[in-house]
């Protein structure tokens, strides 16, 4: 495939991404709003342009299972789902990170049940945060595309041996129809070797993993996870930064537009991003000293990072697209005063959620919550969160 720039629907470019990125084994089961996505494989690989394991299982469990059995023994594994597909398969998603098995997964994000919905939120996601897996959040077509690539650079280094999620908005993104600029395959064989993995199953060397764990040694097994999520941050940075090189497109865990000289800053994850950037230019032009934030890099959390951009800043309006039930806030906001407790120069927070299961949050939806974060920073009123646009 030569470099070229395609109108394309964004699962089927992520979908052309893997392909590009030479997968051994595909686990798939089809649920809205990720179909596309194992459909558009199972052509390829049918077609005879990919020479993969197309394995067509009768659930999710089973295809995280597939996945996890591909990966042990060294070959390079891709999977998609979404919402109760996730939930389903939690199991075993909790077990691909505690075996250090480099899955990468295209997480199309969507409400869960009750009451049924296919449209978009970030419930499913946050459901799984502390299963040990890496997650990035993009914003649109082209960063869905690139992130697969860097998904499967990271996951397979051999310093980090994790599996990485790609959140990707589910309607917003999935079926619709952007500009992609896709690279040659010169330029992905460059940038993402062939995979060899050091320690494999094989039938002439049986070894035993993820047995039974004693109450003396599990502990110790978790703060091994822990420390391996979070010894992976700089091979992240450094596989985001040589994608660049070879690419222009840069990404970082923290990202920001306008902020630097902002007295107050919107916090977004994921598609929201762009219509946040084009509100925040509108308030500007009306002498708001407003601008965003934005967090690519979920886990491992960009902590220092994102102090750095927001330490100084007066308030910050953070935008929750899941709901932490019973909780203080939303998961996003509960995490961000974590991290800024007790800091210097730390901005309050004030929290919304919006957008649940694809509710519509217009820009001047954006503009209403930004303002009104703003005055209710001004008054003190910061504790727990508002469901914007609640009716009744």
């Amino acid at each position: 495939m030569a470099k070229v720039r395609k109108g394309i629907e964004v699962s089927i470019a992520m979908a052309d991404a893997v392909a590009q990125a030479n997968v051994d084994v595909i686990g798939a089961y089809p649920i809205t709003p990720q179909t596309h996505i194992v459909e558009h494989l199972s052509e390829i690989v049918a077609n005879g342009e990919l020479d993969a394991e197309f394995v067509p299982v009768d659930s999710e469990h089973s295809a995280m299972s597939v996945c996890c059995g591909s990966a042990a023994v060294g070959a390079r594994t891709f999977t998609s789902t979404s919402s109760q597909g996730l939930a389903l398969m939690a199991e075993i998603f909790y077990i691909a990170a505690a075996m250090r098995l480099p899955i990468v997964m295209a997480l199309a994000n969507r409400s869960l049940s009750s009451p049924l919905s296919i449209w978009n939120d970030h419930t499913d996601t946050m459901m799984v945060r502390d299963a040990g897996w890496i997650h990035i959040f993009v914003e649109n077509g082209q960063e869905s595309y690139d992130n697969i690539f860097t998904a499967f650079r990271i996951a397979e280094d051999a310093g980090v041996m994790l599996p990485v999620a790609v959140n990707f908005d589910g309607f917003i993104l999935t079926h619709m129809i952007e500009p992609i600029e896709y690279e040659d395959n010169d330029t992905i064989a460059k940038y993402l070797p062939a995979f060899k993995m050091k320690n494999t199953l094989h039938p002439d060397n049986p070894v035993s993993m993820g047995c039974f764990g004693m109450p003396e040694i599990y502990t110790e097994a978790q703060m091994q996870r822990e420390d391996a999520i979070r010894k992976a941050y700089p091979t992240i940075i450094k596989a985001w930064k040589e994608w660049g090189d070879l690419t222009g497109r840069y990404y970082h865990p923290v990202e920001t537009y306008r902020s630097e000289d902002a007295d107050y800053c919107i916090v977004t994850m994921g598609s929201y991003g762009e219509t946040a950037m084009e509100v925040v230019d509108s308030l500007r032009e009306e002498g708001e000293k407003v601008g965003v934030v934005k967090i690519r890099l979920w886990r491992p959390f960009p902590m220092e990072e994102f102090r750095k951009a927001v330490l100084g800043k007066k308030t910050l309006i953070v935008l929750d697209r899941a709901i932490s039930f019973g909780g203080p806030g939303g998961p996003v906001a509960s995490e961000l005063r974590s991290a800024l407790y007790n800091k210097e120069g730390a901005p309050v927070i004030v929290n919304y959620v919006a957008g649940l299961a694809g509710r519509d949050v217009s820009r001047n939806d954006f503009r209403n919550i930004i303002l009104e974060g703003k005055a209710r920073a001004g008054k003190g009123d910061t504790e727990g969160f508002t469901l914007y646009g609640l009716r009744g």
